[in-house]
């Protein structure tokens, strides 16, 4: 199964340095029933799409949560066995937050990666003010909804595994 696994660029360095991703659990998001039931969509490229932009917007709140982060989102492409991934873990269902959601309860190996999904430098000032107004977002600030949404105008940029020592400098 493809998951895409949102992170920091701190810790895709962290990543790369152990050479897993984890510890687990390890949330991440898939193509899953219910992921496809919201995107309505049999195209399978359009539903990866869907896990990626998902998984991005985890990221987002990541990189909010660690100040000294840089303001990039970074989504890992991993490919592991069916039987590791646990679909909907918190049942949670059709819950906005929760669609695409799976969990890995162990670390991923980093051999497993497939691809990295990463922000263009010119992301940063519309990543920084998103990650800002995530909190105002939240409790419903149409405006500040408006600034979270202008860092999913920005298409994350596709690298392969043998870039990463490049990405993380």
């Amino acid at each position: 199964m493809r998951l895409y696994v949102p992170t920091t660029l701190p810790g895709l360095a962290a990543a790369y340095k152990a050479g897993e991703l984890g510890p687990g659990p390890l949330v991440a998001y898939a193509v899953t029933p219910g992921l496809r039931e919201w995107y309505v969509s049999d195209d399978m490229e359009e539903l990866e799409y869907a896990a990626l932009g998902r998984a991005a917007a985890a990221s987002l709140r990541l990189v909010a949560g660690d100040p000294v982060a840089e303001r990039r989102r970074v989504v890992v492409a991993v490919d592991v066995a069916d039987h590791l991934v646990v679909v909907d873990p918190d049942g949670r269902g059709m819950d906005a937050g929760a669609i695409g959601e799976v969990r890995v309860e162990g670390a991923v190996p980093l051999k497993k990666a497939a691809a990295v999904h990463a922000d263009a430098d010119d992301a940063r000032d519309d990543v920084t003010a998103a990650a800002a107004a995530l909190g105002a977002a939240d409790l419903g600030d149409d405006d500040a909804q408006f600034v979270v949404d202008g860092a999913e105008d920005h298409e994350l940029l596709w690298f392969g595994v043998q870039e990463i020592a490049g990405l993380i400098g």
